[in-house]
């Protein structure tokens, strides 16, 4: 999706609290822009029936995990069930100097350790309309007890008091609207001036 010859990728950073629908976002903005690349994670859990290598996840051994923490390859990770999962720091390094944007929807945790070790991505929070809109999502699913749901509210709660560490805030009101505005905010990005001006300056160095 990028819009200036010779511009770089950008690092699109999506999330907002558990419920708010990232994940239904992502599988819409893939299917409007499919120039988006998504960002593949890295996992120690063994491949699911139908998940292919470099598509689904990067498979990969704990102890070569362990490794890339060491060597800081990694933009964040965390360890889930006794499996770890993370966001490879060279996958997303390639795709914007090849020029493309790429999108990693993550939780807001994630977000915030993304953001201290790549300030430039940019990064987006998906709101719910309200706070009971984003009740009534997490009853909808039917999979949580009446004390898990007040607990994702709670988190949902601390979580949008981060929302100042963010760009941009996207209301998922209809899925259709927040893919639009969140497609409107990366070309507005490839368009600011600071992202124009240094290949600029290379064709002013060329007439001198």
């Amino acid at each position: 999706m990028t819009s200036n010859a010779g511009d770089k990728g950008l690092l699109i950073v999506l999330s907002g609290p558990s419920g708010v629908g990232k994940g239904t976002v992502c599988s819409m903005l893939r299917k409007l822009a499919p120039e988006l690349v998504y960002s593949v994670s890295a996992t120690t859990r063994s491949p699911r029936a139908g998940e292919t290598e470099g598509d689904n996840y990067f498979f990969t051994s704990k102890d070569k995990f362990r490794s890339m923490i060491e060597k800081d390859e990694l933009l964040e990770w965390a360890e889930y069930v006794g499996n770890y999962y993370g966001t490879p720091r060279s996958f997303v390094r390639d795709t914007i100097n090849a020029g493309k944007d790429i999108i990693l929807e993550i939780e807001v945790q994630g977000a915030m350790k993304v953001k201290q070790k790549f300030p430039e991505g940019v990064f987006i929070f998906l709101m719910p309309p309200s706070l009971d809109e984003l009740k009534n999502r997490i009853e909808t699913r039917g999979t949580e007890t009446d004390e898990s749901i007040r607990n994702r509210l709670s988190v949902a709660v601390d979580e949008i008091r981060l929302l100042e560490h963010y760009d941009y805030a996207v209301v998922n009101d209809q899925v259709e609207t927040a893919c639009s505005r969140i497609r409107s905010i990366i070309t507005a990005e490839h368009c600011k001036r600071e992202r124009i001006m240094p290949y600029v300056n290379s064709w002013m160095e060329e007439v001198r």
